[in-house]
């Protein structure tokens, strides 16, 4: 495996490849996101880690450059917890989101799951699967949505999530286990990140947000 960490903060970087390089996974550094967005175009790398505030090219902006040229998975690394930031980064297609300061052990536990997860998509699907109700259609198979005969456009974790909602639909799904099962670790407590999506996908669902029922205390629920 092979990762790019682009962060301004030398002792940052220098912490993540030391744990990074202990579990066997190869390491390049960028000081910012202009440097970030070069080296992704002229190497192929497993995974970026990218800090949110950076001088020449913030995170977000590397982020949207990085997307024109490559899906390679992305973890976005910010000192700020704003709902805003979490908002626009997965909207930008980053997969996941850590706040600093982080532990640098959860911090690899992340990013071994964002790489299994991109591992297993790569797997041709065996058959076309297309759930349909009313004018909501989903096909799991071309990682399609239409809501009401026209195709929506999500962001690529609110597909893993309304996918697994809809396989499991009727089903009281908890928070732990939805964490657990569609970004593959353990839950530490902080929902946000599957609150957000929840959010983001209602909006994209539009007259059919209620299909995703919250089951207060619970989690969520996918309604037939």
């Amino acid at each position: 495996m092979h990762i790019l960490i682009a962060d301004d903060e030398a002792m940052i970087r220098e912490i993540i490849k030391k744990y990074a390089q202990f579990e066997g996974i190869e390491v390049s550094e960028a000081e910012d996101g202009f440097e970030a967005v070069q080296m992704a175009e002229s190497q192929r790398f497993d995974l970026i880690v990218l800090d949110i505030m950076m001088p020449r090219l913030d995170g977000f902006s590397a982020c949207r450059e990085i997307r024109k040229h490559t899906d390679v998975p992305i973890l976005m690394l910010s000192a700020r917890g704003e709902e805003y930031d979490r908002i626009h980064g997965f909207e930008l297609g980053v997969d996941d989101y850590v706040v600093k300061p982080f532990s640098p052990k959860e911090l690899m536990m992340r990013i071994h799951a964002i790489c299994s997860r991109y591992g297993q998509k790569e797997k041709p699907a065996p058959k076309k699967e297309i759930y349909q109700s009313d004018g909501l259609m989903i096909d799991f198979t071309g990682r399609r949505v239409f809501v009401d005969d026209k195709q929506v456009e999500l962001a690529p974790k609110e597909y893993d999530l309304l996918f697994y909602l809809v396989r499991n639909r009727g089903i009281a799904l908890t928070r732990e286990k939805l964490i657990n099962d569609v970004w593959g670790y353990d839950f530490y407590g902080d929902d946000r990140t599957l609150d957000t999506h929840i959010k983001l996908l209602r909006r994209d669902l539009g007259p059919y947000s209620g299909r995703i029922s919250t089951l207060r205390g619970v989690g969520y629920r996918f309604e037939e």
